[in-house]
């Protein structure tokens, strides 16, 4: 998931592009009955994430959305990769023309090594290929290490758009503008080119589109500059309570996640977002032994705001699993029955939504 960003100012094209996308959108009452389906970055339990080879499996196991995560090129592209940080999701570590270009910066208050999306152009990002980024966790994500480019979001949205005709149904998009703030101090904000890209597509003017982001200040900065089109709706992350939001002031203060969960800090978070995403467990937290404890209020609390609620991440591996689903096989092992039990626990809190990283196992839950 992502973070914070300044607002830029409207161009003519964003302008058009948010007329373009206008009428009055739904609400919690009018949330499907069957939670949603998302493919976590694709189908990334089983190919490199953020490629089209993770969306396309995803799209073929039956997901309703695909999330791509975006982060700027040096020229200012928009591309799928979950972090700008490339040096664990690319192969970029063994090309000797870009070993100059490997430097430390401080992301949202974090410290990193490796090689970052904003100081290579696209060009130079497509001589790259993707690499599983837990493979030793996912053998059968990295046996395609090497094959798949880095995709744009414009290349996404064709893609999608072109799986949702073959195939006679609706895929919705479910983008998170990564590290907001950060691009925006670079020189690289995010949210007009996202725009821009929304309303130059026939696509993402009709189909579902779910925008996401941890931070606060540019969901309000999308609201304002949207309105509330009927195809559009608006995703405040959460992560864990203690942590502060980097762009806290956008809230009037600083402010942690835990303040913006409780029943007060959810009525404000519904002025601006449509859908509270929350990590699963803050949803059915673990005991100390691993296992499930007691649903939290989280659920009732953000249908009661108007917030529909869609936590992240269902992994299909022992190590990811609560306790209670964990089989013999070890711990790294992918245990499919064991993640189709949890997710069906979760689907009993009354959740609208849920992101997986195996969709057709996110399927399953739902079938029976």
């Amino acid at each position: 998931m992502s973070r914070f960003t300044r607002r830029g100012l409207i161009g003519s094209a964003v302008g058009s592009a948010a007329l373009a996308l206008a009428p009055k959108m739904a609400t919690a009452a009018t949330a499907p009955k069957v939670p949603l389906v998302i493919a976590h970055r694709g189908a990334s339990a089983l190919r490199p994430e953020h490629t089209l080879a993770a969306y396309a499996k995803a799209i073929q196991d039956g997901a309703d959305f695909i999330e791509p995560d975006l982060v700027v090129t040096k020229d200012g592209v928009l591309i799928a990769r979950h972090e700008n940080n490339i040096a664990e999701t690319t192969d970029v570590a063994r090309h000797p023309e870009f070993a100059a270009r490997r430097t430390r910066k401080t992301i949202d208050g974090e410290a990193q090594d490796g090689w970052f999306a904003e100081d290579f152009t696209l060009a130079e990002l497509k001589t790259l290929r993707a690499v599983e980024r837990l493979g030793k966790i996912r053998p059968i994500s990295a046996s395609y290490d090497g094959q798949f480019q880095i995709a744009t979001f414009e290349e996404i949205v064709d893609f999608a758009a072109a799986e949702a005709a073959a195939r006679g149904r609706t895929i919705g998009l479910i983008p998170e503008l990564k590290h907001g703030s950060y691009f925006a101090g670079i020189g690289l904000p995010t949210e007009d080119r996202f725009l821009a890209v929304l309303g130059a597509h026939a696509y993402t003017k009709r189909a579902p589109v779910e925008v996401q982001s941890f931070e606060i200040t540019n969901l309000r900065d999308l609201r304002r500059k949207l309105g509330r089109p009927a195809n559009i709706r608006l995703v405040q992350l959460i992560g864990d309570g203690a942590i502060r939001l980097p762009d806290g002031r956008g809230a009037g203060g600083s402010i942690t996640f835990a303040e913006m969960t409780t029943p007060a800090g959810l009525r404000e978070m519904a002025t601006y977002a449509d859908v509270v995403g929350p990590g699963i467990r803050a949803i059915i937290p673990l005991r100390p032994d691993g296992r499930l404890g007691v649903p939290s209020p989280l659920v009732r609390d953000a249908h009661a705001a108007g917030l529909q609620v869609i936590p992240w991440t269902f992994r299909p591996e022992n190590s990811f699993l609560a306790a209670d689903f964990r089989n013999g096989a070890g711990k790294d092992a992918r245990n499919p029955a064991g993640s189709i039990a949890e997710i069906r626990r979760y689907i009993a809190t009354g959740i609208d939504g849920f992101f997986t990283d195996d969709p057709a196992l996110g399927r399953a839950a739902l079938a029976s």
